[in-house]
């Protein structure tokens, strides 16, 4: 297995855990009697656990090295989980949850640390064909849960396989891993990073641009159905298709997005893809009908796909090692993910459904403002920035 295969598995096999569990959730709730607001407090302990464990996992990729860091944290995302569904009680599923969370957290960062210095290593673009990579992990999986939930097997069995098989997944991706000595700019030549790495200055900035694509994202996936059923009158199944629509085209995006990296480079493609997704947005605030505000939602998604990617990359060739670049700006955009929906809602509330993706438009015209901050360093060293075909 190359090294660049070895990586994509691994997005595949983290994407897949965590589209695996999201179909189960009905049944978690349903054997625990869990309350809806029960429910949405344990919710929130995945991304307690996540904001707990990220700024921790740079540390961790320094010490033990990106490829081993790595592999152990993806074995323990896997093993993960099978453990909301064997709670036995309320509590336990708590605990269990801020166990996901963190593992999945701190996974997360260690991966796409690793896929930073194997591009760098590389010298060409592959990050975002490895998020769709974790898109196509998600779909699948989740296609798979959503069979075995219409066939009534147990989600204790169901997630239970899913774990062995995603852990088996894992561990021969990891065997193909590139090893840290083989990389250019390994972490072990840069200074020890902080304990609990929060953003720096520069980092900051870069994660700006990410927020803002995050935001875009967790608006329209989480809305995407509401809004087409209240402003468009469209029936249950043409709001399902928007928001389908919508996770396709970013899907497909990613996977064919190092290609037009490559060609117009990382500020150059934010500007067109926040071009594109600003159009969406007016097409889905002018919306009436169902196909307009579809094809609006359609072309956010193929918008903003690649951004967020791109903003990994940036963060881990600018901060004092990749772990800690990308735990910087991960923070930035989950907390941005997180926010997008209820803001999105209060507004809607106070206002309008228009009015609040006429606010989502402006942060993505915001987006492209903040596209030169992506542009690699004429001044850096090679193995500090992201060789592209053409500079913008």
């Amino acid at each position: 297995m190359s090294h660049h295969r070895a990586i994509a598995a691994v997005f595949v096999a983290h994407g897949a855990v965590a589209g695996s569990l999201s179909t189960r959730i009905p049944w978690i709730q349903e054997h625990l009697h869990l309350s809806p607001g029960a429910l949405g407090l344990a919710l929130l302990c995945p991304s307690i656990g996540a904001f707990v464990g990220m700024p921790m996992a740079g540390r961790l990729a320094y010490r033990f090295g990106n490829r081993a860091a790595t592999r152990v944290l993806l074995a323990l995302w896997c093993a993960g989980l099978a453990l909301p569904a064997l709670s036995p009680s309320p509590v336990w599923l708590f605990g269990a949850f801020l166990l996901f969370g963190a593992s999945a957290g701190m996974c997360d960062v260690a991966m796409n640390a690793h896929a930073v210095l194997l591009e760098r290593h590389l010298g060409r673009s592959i990050m975002s064909g490895l998020h769709g990579m974790w898109s196509v992990g998600s779909l699948a999986a989740g296609g798979l849960g959503a069979l075995a939930a219409h066939a009534g097997i147990d989600a204790r069995i169901h997630l239970g396989v899913m774990s062995l098989a995603l852990l088996g997944l894992g561990a021969a991706a990891g065997r193909g891993l590139l090893p840290d000595s083989g990389m250019t700019g390994s972490v072990r030549d840069a200074p020890a990073p902080r304990r609990f790495a929060l953003p720096t200055r520069g980092i900051l900035v870069i994660g700006l641009v990410g927020f803002c694509a995050t935001f875009a994202e967790g608006a329209s996936s989480n809305w995407s159905a509401v809004y087409l059923t209240a402003v468009t009158d469209a029936g249950p199944g043409l709001a399902a298709a928007g928001y389908t629509v919508f996770m396709l085209c970013m899907a497909s995006a990613r996977l064919l997005g190092d290609h037009v990296i490559r060609r117009l480079g990382p500020a150059a493609t934010v500007r067109a893809g926040g071009a594109v997704a600003a159009v969406g947005g007016v097409l889905v605030v002018a919306a009436r009908t169902p196909a307009l505000g579809i094809a609006g939602f359609a072309l956010v998604g193929l918008g903003i796909a690649v951004i967020v990617p791109l903003v990994i990359v940036a963060a881990g060739n600018a901060g004092t090692t990749p772990g800690e670049g990308v735990a910087g700006v991960a923070t930035i955009t989950y907390l941005s993910g997180l926010i997008a929906p209820a803001v999105t809602g209060w507004v809607a509330g106070a206002l309008s459904y228009p009015a609040a993706f006429a606010l989502i438009t402006c942060v993505v015209v915001l987006l492209t403002l903040l596209a030169p901050v992506l542009r690699p360093s004429r001044t850096a060293p090679p193995e500090r920035a992201v060789r592209v075909d053409a500079q913008p």
